[in-house]
């Protein structure tokens, strides 16, 4: 078996000879492809029929407020739960969602309203998913081949946030948008049965009371978890400081000189960094040095962000955001499983609930972050500022959280964790 796992069973395909692995990440694969592939379309068609770019913000905005508002309770639901039932419900509810929306096309969209209340709907689906997913993926691989399951689950992530607009592009402007709706429904009919076969099952033997002190468990946990905690702190003042992506169109027309295309393939370079990266990282065993290795691509992160914003030339931005985003698929994939072997299984849910919050959160006003500080101080200040200010977190956090920094392996953090 080991020379099929890659030596000890840590990288290559180590993690898919566990069929509830493979059954969980085909699920996903499907699901997730579907949901953007959903997303695009819907964004494409209000804005056709309406013309209105405010829209596309409300748009964001109901697929953003359930994760908030429903943040002390996903987490809670991942630990209370069969974590292979709760995803399987996601999948239900974001199939439903889309069903809604084909239906709504077929009849007219005579007003835009009721795609907001859908898309609330159907992102709740998609707050309750997060935390059931990250915290099953534990249970149904060996700790030694996790590391290797986390580097798998993040590039298919990825490969859903490329695969799902590009597909649903083509599919829009060969078939329309009610074809969209009902293949993305067809796939996640297909991920509902897949994870539905997944046999690991994760009830809690005793369940705690419903009460305020159980949700805020997770926050509890987390701040009192110096690793953890340090880690979240790392990622929310990087992503806040460090997004760039909203400024694409500016760079890309005003100074770049390379129109929208251009400004679509910056964003797509972002995405081949970060599938080269994790790609390699389902090849390789990081696990030496883990701390370093996480605080030296932030840096690089940061490093690439003020390249970018100096940059005239258009091969060197592409190549600036590749690195970007290799080297933030590297800091993803040690964060997400420093979380994961740092917590106990009756709390992951919640623990991934709180990361997940925060990390969406920072994604959207890094974005705001970005667009305002440009207005005031020029778009190339503000790129600057954000690279600049990422290399400083960096540091900050690794005199604030030297346990983090001091992280050696895996192995050591997973042995210290509580049970």
């Amino acid at each position: 078996m080991s020379s099929r796992l890659g030596g000890d069973g840590r990288t290559g395909l180590a993690s898919f000879y566990h069929r509830d692995f493979t059954l969980l990440i085909v699920g996903k694969l499907l699901g997730w492809i579907a949901l953007h592939m959903t997303l695009f379309a819907i964004q494409f068609q209000v804005y056709d029929r309406t013309g209105d770019v405010a829209n596309l913000a409300y748009i964001g905005l109901a697929s953003f407020a359930p994760g908030l508002g429903f943040a002390l309770f996903t987490g809670y639901v991942a630990d209370l739960f069969d974590r292979r039932l709760v995803i399987a419900v996601c999948y239900v509810i974001v199939f439903t969602a889309t069903a809604m929306l084909f239906w709504y096309t077929q009849s007219g969209m005579a007003a835009v309203w009721p795609v907001f209340v859908i898309l609330l709907f159907e992102g709740t689906g998609r707050a309750f998913h997060q935390p059931a997913i990250s915290s099953l993926i534990p249970n149904i691989v060996p700790p030694e081949t996790f590391p290797n399951a986390v580097a798998w689950h993040s590039t298919v992530n990825k490969v859903c946030q490329v695969a799902g607009p590009a597909a649903g592009g083509l599919v829009y402007n060969f078939f329309g948008p009610d074809t969209v709706y009902g293949a993305g429904g067809i796939m996640l009919l297909i991920a509902t049965v897949t994870t539905l076969m997944i046999r690991t099952r994760t009830n809690r033997g005793i369940r705690q009371p419903t009460t305020l002190t159980t949700l805020l468990a997770g926050l509890r946990y987390v701040y009192a978890k110096k690793i953890i905690f340090g880690a979240i702190t790392l990622d929310l003042f990087v992503v806040l400081l460090g997004g760039v992506t909203a400024l694409f169109p500016v760079f890309a027309i005003d100074i770049l000189h390379v129109g929208a295309n251009g400004a679509g393939f910056l964003r797509a370079a972002i995405a081949a960094g970060a599938l080269i990266s994790g790609i390699a990282l389902t090849q390789i065993d990081l696990n030496r040095n883990v701390g370093h290795v996480m605080f030296s691509t932030v840096l690089i992160f940061g490093g690439a962000t003020i390249a970018f914003g100096f940059s005239q030339l258009y091969w060197v931005s592409l190549l600036a955001m590749a690195i970007l985003g290799a080297a933030d698929m590297v800091s993803v994939n040690i964060r997400v499983t420093l979380m994961q072997i740092a917590t106990p299984d009756d709390m992951r849910g919640r623990v991934s609930a709180v990361s997940s919050v925060f990390t969406g959160t920072s994604n959207e006003l890094g974005e705001f972050r970005a667009g305002m500080m440009a207005a005031w101080l020029g778009t190339v200040p503000a790129v600057l500022v954000g690279g600049v200010g990422s290399i400083l977190v960096a540091a900050i956090c690794w005199k604030a959280f030297p346990e983090l920094a001091r992280v050696k392996r895996f192995e050591e953090v997973a042995a210290n964790a509580p049970r």
